[in-house]
């Protein structure tokens, strides 16, 4: 294919896919079937990988995430990212609105969802989004651009939009998506996040990029901070304006005139929050007119033009029938309250965390209680307190023992847990199985839960390691498995045999070690030899990385089951080594890279794979930390901030003699 050949079909298809995004994420109207989505998405990822140069900054390939970056870069706001005053009665919505008519007879109002997330600005010039920031102190934020790219209802580009403009939006994680994350951290022995809100901060403050996108945030745009070559008059006409800008705005926003009306669509938009696929904790009232807000002005921190009314929280009290014990995968032995069913939220709710035994006595909690239950950000049943205790109550106890296996259970004193210390515990051993059969562990396709308890039922699993002696023969005899099913997993096995090494450290189900700790772990250690011989000292070097993570890490690899566990998968040929890198030649270690622009003859991922080989590391964004920065054609800010800060500058051809 010529160059103008390719260049018209990147530039059709990158349009196309945008449409296609659009109508999914914004309008919830698909189009197109997701096969030919991604049957095109494909072939422009082909393209642009064929033809580097012609790759278009708004190309919807960026959606999936970039180069991790070591840190975010300072956002000053020229515009005042403000936060507003809460009000906690319709007494106080009144005060509100008669001081508003008082200035302005005429005023309107616009009232909209308070969508619980995390505010940030979206900047744009002559239609190409430049630059996302978080709020921060609402004065200076940090620079988080490659993650909010990653989320599909950001556009990238305008369509006949101004010369400058930046607005203001809320990210939030969607409530199925907070459940489903919640549950595989859960499953991973990971701390959950508390509430939606912290979900999407965390998510979008993420170093690596790629895991942001894997997150599904979405974002709701609800404001205009600055603009250039047009004017409008009124909020309730810019968030029109905004929504044909391809902005996804809130759709549950309403123009009113009175303090009724206002109160009338509070209780609206209260009554049907459980309907929300996003979490709200109130409702934003907004003068209308913007000359109005103008001359009401604002005191140092809120506007005096706005007021977010916050529901209160709905608590209901319940009798606390039975507390049940769970035995998670890494032995975690948490309480869990039983309780008479109330509705909560929207929903019927039965059972609550109890966390731990600190948390049962520091609440006098004991069965049979009146017990005070709520929704932690509408989401999750949480205990709240003990309101009432029967004539002969006694404090709950944790038991002593594992209620699965029997083992002798031991407290955790860093994290307040009771723990079954037997690796061997059925309850630890299945979860364990499914965490190291999931998609970001082995990624072993057609193992799934209902498939292992049946493997595990007939008494052919008792590790993961049996995993890897599975035969065919034995698969057909049960009754979940065909011929051709029993086929398609034992070649599935195998295939995970040939994973890099962090899929199956992270499979490994190491405390405090996710996904990404266990590819930078292997980037320094690319054998697991290395790992297992590596020092809690050395460990705690890598960047991102602490004293917690490493005792874990040492911990878990001085364990005898441990030891026995990698001795059999190794005797069954599953890969021990990091192949992302092999690093022989040190000559790089300690120093970082930036690259920037397009190269002359190699791509971007294979320029990060040299500088990795040598034991290099690349980061996203330039700092006083950076070593060198390597410069193609057509480099923008990166290059002038490297140039500024005295930052030694390689081209494609010194980095390669620097590798000689």
């Amino acid at each position: 294919m010529e160059d103008m050949e390719a260049k018209k079909r990147i530039e059709f298809l990158s349009k196309e896919l945008e449409k296609y995004n659009y109508q999914y994420y914004v309008l919830n109207n698909p189009t197109v079937s997701d096969f030919t989505y991604d049957e095109m998405m494909r072939e422009l990822r082909g393209l642009e990988d064929e033809f580097p140069s012609l790759k278009l900054s708004t190309s919807p390939t960026q959606r999936v995430g970039g180069m991790a970056s070591s840190t975010f870069e300072k956002v000053s706001h020229e515009v005042q990212m403000m936060s507003l005053q809460d009000v906690f009665s319709f007494e106080e919505v009144s005060d509100f609105v008669t001081r508003c008519k008082e200035m302005f007879e005429n005023s309107a109002f616009v009232i909209e969802p308070k969508i619980d997330g995390l505010s940030v600005s979206l900047e744009y010039e002559n239609g190409i989004f430049v630059r996302g920031s978080t709020r921060g102190d609402g004065f200076t934020g940090e620079d988080v651009t490659g993650n909010l790219k990653t989320i599909r209802s950001v556009p990238l580009q305008l369509d006949e939009a101004p010369e400058f403009l930046e607005v203001r939006g809320e990210v939030y994680m969607p409530k199925k998506q907070f459940l489903a994350l919640a549950e595989q951290q859960e499953l991973n022995g990971e701390t959950p996040f508390k509430n939606p809100r912290n979900a999407a901060s965390g998510s979008l403050r993420q170093k690596d990029s790629s895991i942001t996108a894997k997150r599904n945030l979405d974002i709701l745009v609800f404001n205009v901070q600055q603009v250039d070559g047009i004017t409008w008059t009124s909020h309730y006409q810019s968030l029109q304006a905004l929504s044909r800008y391809g902005f996804k705005t809130v759709q549950e926003s309403s123009l009113v005139y009175t303090l009724e009306e206002i109160i009338s669509e509070i209780e609206k938009i209260g009554n049907s929050r459980n309907d929300f696929s996003y979490d709200i904790d109130g409702v934003v009232i907004k003068v209308d007119d913007f000359s109005q807000r103008e001359e009401m002005g604002a005191t140092t921190k809120v506007p005096k033009w706005a007021v977010a009314y916050k529901f209160p929280p709905e608590e209901k009290e319940t009798e606390l029938l039975d507390i049940e014990v769970s035995v998670g995968r890494t032995g975690a032995i948490t309480p869990i309250a039983l309780f008479r069913p109330i509705r909560l939220a929207g929903t019927d709710v039965s059972r609550a965390s109890l966390h731990n035994q600190d948390f049962i006595t520091e609440k006098e909690i004991c069965i049979g209680d009146t017990i005070v239950v709520r929704k932690a950000g509408e989401i999750i049943p949480e205990v709240v307190r003990s309101v009432a205790h029967k004539a002969d109550f006694i404090l709950y106890k944790l038991p002593e023992k594992c209620p699965v296996c029997g083992t002798k259970a031991v407290r955790d004193e860093e994290e307040s847990a009771l723990r079954c210390p037997n690796p061997d515990c059925p309850a630890q051993l299945m979860k364990s199985m499914i965490h190291f059969a999931s998609k970001d562990a082995m990624n072993i396709e057609g193992l799934g839960p209902q498939n292992l308890i049946a493997l595990k039922e007939a008494g052919l699993v008792h590790s993961v390691a049996d995993l890897y002696t599975l035969k065919k023969e034995s698969l057909v005899e049960l009754e979940r498995f065909a011929d051709k099913s029993a086929d398609n997993l034992i070649k599935a096995i195998a295939l995970s045999k040939q994973n890099s090494l962090e899929r199956l450290i992270f499979g490994l189900g190491i405390r405090n070690i996710g996904s990404r700790a266990a590819k930078l772990l292997c980037q320094r250690f690319p054998s697991i030899d290395l790992i297992m011989n590596a020092t809690e000292e050395e460990i705690s070097e890598i960047e991102g990385f602490g004293e917690v993570m490493a005792h874990s890490i040492v911990s878990a690899f001085h364990e005898t089951h441990m030891k026995t566990l990698i001795e059999r998968l190794k005797e069954e040929n599953v890969a021990m080594d990091y192949v992302g890198a092999s690093i022989t030649d040190t000559r790089f270690a300690g120093m970082t890279f930036v690259l920037t622009g397009t190269l002359p003859t190699m791509k971007r991922s294979e320029a990060k794979s040299l500088i990795e080989r040598f034991g290099g590391k690349v980061s996203g964004s330039v700092s006083k930390k950076t070593t060198f920065v390597v410069a193609g054609e057509e480099a923008g800010s990166k290059l002038d901030k490297a140039n500024s800060l005295g930052i030694t500058i390689l081209s494609e051809n010194d980095l390669i003699e620097k590798t000689k």
